[in-house]
């Protein structure tokens, strides 16, 4: 794989490394560089590695890179995502559970993937389940990105608590993120969205040890500027990876667009 070339050199806000390349495939393919090293690196280490995984379009490069890197441990690793509408049906084109066996879980031989059912009979029940296995797969890295309104997996600003005692639960999703799934192609109209979602937490997010954040395109240029520069706060829940020990954000020049003032920070 061609060695992706940064426009900048990195740089660091707080905590929170940051790196950017010249487009979407660059950026995409750093990050699942990074993601790699560190998978061979657990392989040598743990004889089962908790992978958490995330969807949408900012993470299709990035997984698209990964899938086809040789010598990874992929028979060590239990997988998870993030999240998943509740009441839609596991084929439909907007399914997370779609996405990632598609993507990733019919492309690569994990030990083992575990599905968010958003078709589950007592959802209340089976993020207690899903958080359950999640602890006790203690995941080391985990694979996200920013959402339009700065949400982190569906922990949009209203509903997001860095403080959150559970480590999944159901949400409602705000129109600005519905709109977003529109934008990317998910849905024909806003009236399709589903109105609720399971996710998992900021917290269990947080608890993983090296986060690999992807967000590119120019429709995140506003967001990433008010995750880098705002206060802490739920107002972004994005602002929250500041303080991770071990981030770091790939970005392209689309999504770098309105950092200038912020790569000398």
């Amino acid at each position: 794989m061609r060695e992706p070339s940064p426009v900048v050199q990195p740089f660091q806000i707080e905590n929170l490394k940051i790196e950017i390349y010249t487009s979407r495939k660059e950026a995409g393919a750093a990050a699942a560089k990074a993601a790699a090293a560190e998978l061979k690196r657990l392989g040598h280490v743990q004889e089962s590695i908790g992978v958490i995984f995330a969807t949408g379009a900012s993470q299709l490069e990035t997984l698209r890179a990964l899938v086809p890197i040789p010598g990874l441990p992929w028979d060590r690793i239990l997988g998870f995502h993030m999240d998943e509408y509740v009441c839609i049906a596991a084929d439909h084109a907007a399914s997370f559970r779609r996405y990632m066996r598609h993507e990733l879980a019919e492309r690569v031989p994990m030990r083992a993937f575990y599905e968010v059912d958003g078709n589950a009979a007592d959802p209340e029940q089976f993020c207690a389940e899903y958080a359950h296995a999640l602890r006790a797969a203690h995941p080391q890295l985990c694979l996200l990105g920013i959402g339009e309104n700065g949400h982190l997996a569906f922990n949009d600003p209203g509903v997001a608590d860095f403080n959150d005692p559970q480590d999944m639960k159901i949400v409602a999703l705000d129109e600005e993120c519905k709109q977003q799934q529109v934008a990317e192609g998910w849905f024909q109209s806003i009236d399709e969205v589903p109105s609720r979602a399971m996710t998992l937490t900021i917290p269990a997010l947080l608890r993983v040890p090296k986060l690999i954040v992807s967000v590119p395109g120019s429709r995140k240029a506003k967001i990433v500027h008010r995750a880098l520069h705002e206060p802490i706060s739920t107002a972004c829940p994005a602002t929250i990876l500041r303080t991770h020990p071990d981030a770091t954000v790939y970005l392209d020049e689309e999504s770098a667009a309105e950092l200038e003032n912020l790569r000398n920070h």
